[in-house]
């Protein structure tokens, strides 16, 4: 078959690549000049199956409640008169119950797991690199109260195959010696040897590069889906700025956009932008700064070294698709990566980005067929889109040659 797929994230690409490798004619469109200028283009850096615990919860509900007036929360949320927003905190809040945060929770984590193996077998066989380092993320509290109450969560991914170890401060500073200036200001945290870290725009971009090269994919950059040609149950072409593109499938991955256009032809894809800041910052002194991934949990703020670079990121911001961002917008994330690893870097030096997650309110990406026979879902990744991309991009490409996906698709393929 010719497959279209919209969107050169992470997430389209490597369904491109899986689907490629099936033998598809595959052809990627893409607004931007290049793979990963969007979405992928800048995050925590954390392939992280530690952090599948889904969003919504009774505890979250309270969050998510007083971001409403109190914006120095690391969630905040821009009251404004948009409907589409108060219909997916709805959808959101209807999530916030224990029995709907196992579940959701549940499904992230195995897709977590099986995405992460498929990253590093991508890597394996393909021989592409992304400043990835395998030494784990640390997930710390800085607070007694904070850390009795915080390990609930993992230890429920525990009992459900993620491997932790939970470690006091003296431990911890063990695993990450980059902490140890900021000893006295932990209480403890949980240690997740499997999970890694990794560029996902070096992984997007190289990977891309070699599907062009290697498996023929067809990547138009500079390039607008405008909308689709459909005729009956089926969809005949996509229309873009250059013309109509036809194709025998088409594949929808484009990120926040993707809930935009889904709607315009009747699809229930209830995707939310929401808005995280990135920086970017050149190690001044490489041995004060991190080994490994890390979440400082009470102030969420997570990290990771790529490379002589160290990434941190922060905030949850519902502003609608706004994407501009400020000086002041960082300063909170300066102040605690200062804490966390003195004398390592100089802020003046950092590049600063800010790009929205497709969300969900249940936290789980949506896969699969959609209303149109020819028409398929790979988006909403939310959060955690790096972690889990490459796993969906297998779980799509078994579903459409028809083959029973590896993992268990019970409550991940799309039934919209």
């Amino acid at each position: 078959m010719r497959i279209l797929v919209l969107g050169a994230g992470v997430v389209g690409t490597a369904a491109a690549y899986y689907l490629a490798s099936d033998g598809h004619e595959v052809t990627v469109i893409e607004r931007h000049p290049a793979a990963a200028r969007g979405t992928s283009q800048s995050n925590a850096g954390l392939v992280s199956p530690g952090d599948a615990t889904a969003w919504a919860s009774p505890a979250a509900l309270k969050t998510f409640l007083r971001a409403l007036y109190n914006h120095d929360l690391g969630i905040k949320v821009r009251l404004r008169f948009d409907p589409y927003f108060f219909a997916w905190s709805l959808r959101f809040l209807r999530q916030c119950t224990q029995a709907r945060l196992r579940a959701n929770t549940d499904i992230k984590l195995r897709l977590a797991l099986y995405s992460r193996d498929c990253i590093n077998a991508i890597s394996a066989d393909t021989g592409i690199h992304y400043d990835e380092r395998k030494k784990g993320i640390l997930y710390f509290f800085r607070s007694q109260q904070s850390f009795d109450s915080g390990t609930d969560n993992y230890r429920y991914l525990a009992q459900h195959g993620l491997p932790i170890e939970i470690v006091g401060r003296d431990r911890l500073v063990e695993l990450e010696p980059g902490l140890a200036g900021a000893k006295d200001r932990i209480a403890g945290g949980v240690y997740s040897p499997i999970d890694q870290t990794g560029d996902s725009s070096q992984f997007t971009q190289n990977l891309a590069a070699y599907a062009a090269e290697k498996l023929g994919v067809q990547f138009l950059y500079g390039t607008s889906v405008e909308g689709l040609d459909i005729e009956g149950d089926r969809i005949r072409a996509v229309m873009t700025s250059t013309g109509p593109v036809a194709g025998d499938a088409v594949v929808i991955s484009m990120g926040p956009e993707s809930g935009l256009l889904g709607r315009r032809y009747g699809i229930d894809l209830p995707v939310y932008p929401v808005k995280g800041y990135t920086a970017t910052v050149p190690l001044e002194d490489e041995s004060k700064g991190p080994t490994m991934g890390g979440a400082d949990e009470d102030q969420l703020i997570g990290y990771s070294r790529l490379g002589n670079r160290l990434r941190l990121a922060s905030t949850a911001e519902f502003t609608g698709f706004d994407r501009t961002h400020k000086p002041s917008d960082f300063a909170a994330m300066f102040r605690t990566g200062k804490e966390l690893f003195p004398g390592a870097f100089d802020e003046k030096k950092a590049e600063l980005w800010a790009g929205l997650r497709p969300m969900m309110p249940n936290s789980v990406p949506v896969i699969g067929r959609a209303r149109y026979s020819n028409l398929y879902l790979d988006t909403g990744h939310g959060h955690v889109g790096w972690t889990m991309a490459c796993g969906s991009g297998k779980f799509l490409a078994d579903l459409v040659a028809g083959r029973n996906p590896e993992i268990d698709p019970q409550g991940l393929v799309y039934r919209g």
